[in-house]
């Protein structure tokens, strides 16, 4: 069964349970490199009903606690961790936390994992310590950890250009989709710097992705790289289009409905099932969960 993201239920402690959810780029072009090796990119994010979620608990003697992090992750590498020191240095709270993670996103598999994760840590830390920052400064606080970080901190649908930083706020249909994941972790590093992927996309606007244009551009060297990601695709080619998410390797198709998504979720054949695929039946959201648990925590 697929992750779930869940609300607390009322009664809960403030700084207890908060959402990191997923994400897909429904679509990716590269459009550019810059002199400094980065790469210009345009997306569009959406959320989805599945993530993380995190144990936030503040402490007064100013230590940053992780009680458990991702499997395999050092302290020092684990983004959520760092999103926590990065905000108590800025702001200068003499406050700390203990963090704990309940992984259930893969990594490696570009729906946003760590991403989520620091991202769901600022936002919370800033209400908890009570920081005052606002999402403006928390998303450029965020991008220093990660492109991606931003758009999980605002916490909407976006339109992303530039490194993904520049973000504009989009409505794309709350479409129903099945989310394939291969059993491989994609490097993000090594994806961007494959030679083979194309990096000079002309731009689309806005009206062009919602007219049908757009695709990703990791699609083909992922497919060549990765045989599990191929695999994905061609399977979910039976239900409609399929695409990659990120760089890989999480795959997806729209629906016509949660019905269908499950019914297409169930339909995984056993072969795959063994082999590590594992097929979540999801739904876009164009406001993250995490918004809704920071407004349940400022009622209480």
């Amino acid at each position: 069964m697929k992750p779930k993201i869940v609300l607390p239920e009322a009664g809960v402690p403030a700084g207890v349970a908060w959402p990191a959810p997923a994400k897909l780029n429904l679509f990716l072009h590269i459009t550019g490199r810059r002199d400094d090796g980065y790469h210009e990119l345009q997306t569009l994010f959406q959320f989805i009903d599945a993530g993380d979620m995190l144990d936030i608990r503040v402490r007064d003697d100013g230590r940053i606690v992780r009680r458990r992090g991702a499997p395999g992750v050092a302290m020092t590498d684990d983004l959520m961790v760092r999103a926590a020191m990065r905000l108590q240095q800025v702001s200068g709270t003499r406050l700390g936390a203990e963090l704990s993670l309940h992984k259930r996103l893969p990594a490696g598999a570009g729906i946003g994992g760590g991403s989520s994760d620091a991202a769901t840590t600022l936002v919370a830390l800033n209400h908890l310590w009570g920081t005052g920052l606002d999402s403006e400064s928390l998303a450029r606080l965020g991008l220093s950890l990660g492109a991606d970080v931003p758009v999980f901190v605002r916490g909407h649908a976006a339109w992303a250009e530039g490194l993904g930083e520049r973000l504009q706020a989009v409505e794309p249909e709350q479409l129903w989709y099945l989310l394939l994941l291969p059993p491989c972790e994609v490097s993000t590093a090594r994806a961007f710097a494959e030679p083979e992927l194309t990096r000079n996309t002309p731009p689309i606007t806005i009206s062009d992705f919602f007219s049908g244009q757009g695709h990703n551009d990791f699609e083909p060297v992922m497919r060549q790289r990765y045989p599990e990601v191929d695999q994905a695709l061609q399977w979910l080619q039976q239900f409609g289009p399929a695409r990659l998410s990120g760089s890989g390797g999480a795959c997806f198709v729209a629906c016509r409905d949660a019905d269908s998504a499950r019914r297409a979720s169930r339909a995984l054949p056993p072969g795959m099932r063994e082999a590590g695929f594992e097929a979540w039946p999801v739904q876009g959201l164009n406001r993250s969960p995490l918004l809704e648990r920071l407004a349940l925590a400022r009622q209480e």
